[in-house]
């Protein structure tokens, strides 16, 4: 399989705590890859280095075979990565249709911008909302229209943290719909996720991070039965 995205020997400090140590990672194109672990364990650190939000102290970030680790995080978004971090970044006082035209004005024009948008709206289900300012929808709503953001652009590589934070069962299920969608239309999905069900539904490949470091990688079949991950994160093994 492809690589999309190689991390090799990453290292980075926090006052002289280590967040990230000597991570080595690979991202297979046209997967939906997740990362887990219990708090503190790296994952939001490990996205930021990967998004150029952090500098690391040592190591390096290959995205499609060219090294990006000095490169500003929009320059890497200009290279085809996009995000959406969990707490949404929305304009709560603009329409869903602001909200995009906004995240879309400087990569898209004139008819491209206008059909890129209904192409949106309807792909996240807000087409009743379409005038709605952003802060009346509803949490899950709102978790949407931002993967709507993000995705507008046509990334090749999705980052999401927690995208499913606070939604309920029946939104987490149309957000899994969602991003199988996304992936089989080409996009690559990395996501740091906790509900473990939400895993179960889009994970092809699972990592697991422990203080800063990858304590474990396989399907989500073998690391709900790795013993180690289930003392770690899972809550202990049956024995």
């Amino acid at each position: 399989m492809t690589e999309i995205l190689s991390v090799s020997k990453l290292n980075k400090k926090f006052g002289g705590v280590t967040v990230a140590n000597d991570i080595d990672f690979t991202l297979h194109a046209g997967t939906m890859h997740c990362l887990i672990g219990p708090n503190g364990a790296g994952k939001s650190t490990f996205f930021r280095l990967i998004l150029g939000e952090h500098a690391p102290d040592s190591g390096t970030i290959l995205f499609r075979g060219a090294d990006i680790t000095r490169l500003r995080s929009f320059e890497r978004i200009r290279r085809g990565i996009s995000v959406k971090f969990q707490v949404p970044g929305i304009f709560k006082a603009l329409s869903v249709r602001q909200n995009l035209d906004v995240a879309f004005q400087h990569h898209l024009h004139g008819h491209n911008l206008s059909s890129t948008v209904k192409r949106v709206v309807e792909f996240t289900n807000l087409e009743a909302e379409v005038e709605t300012p952003a802060g009346a929808l509803s949490h899950g709503q709102q978790q949407w229209l931002e993967i709507g953001m993000a995705v507008g652009v046509e990334p090749t590589l999705l980052l999401l943290d927690e995208p499913t934070a606070g939604m309920s069962p029946d939104e987490t299920r149309k957000t899994g719909e969602m991003l199988h969608d996304l992936n089989q239309r080409g996009i690559t999905i990395l996501a740091v996720e906790h509900d473990m069900a939400f895993v179960e539904q889009i994970a092809t490949q699972v990592t697991v991070l422990h203080f800063g470091r990858i304590f474990a990688e396989g399907t989500i079949a073998e690391i709900i039965d790795h013993p180690g991950v289930q003392e770690i994160y899972l809550g202990g093994s049956d024995e």
